[in-house]
């Protein structure tokens, strides 16, 4: 149910904190470029986490966005 969901959400919305923090780090060796997108990606997280939590969206975009983060990370993209 949504209480399941609410849940997964803000998991998630703990997990894109970490990245956030792990991006901004000096040691974080990153392409710049790639780093701008993370950035971008972890405000429309926050942003539509919020409205999937208030109802106003549905959670979709969240899950492909993960999704392709995950390809991504298994295929050794930078």
């Amino acid at each position: 149910g949504f209480n399941t969901l609410a849940a997964a959400l803000t998991d998630n919305r703990r997990l894109w904190t970490i990245f956030m923090a792990d991006i901004a780090s000096p040691s974080n060796k990153l392409p710049q470029e790639l780093k701008e997108h993370l950035v971008y990606l972890t405000e429309f997280t926050r942003q539509h986490t919020s409205k999937v939590l208030a109802r106003q969206a549905d959670v979709k975009p969240l899950v492909d966005i993960n999704t392709a983060i995950m390809r991504g990370l298994r295929s050794g993209a930078p």
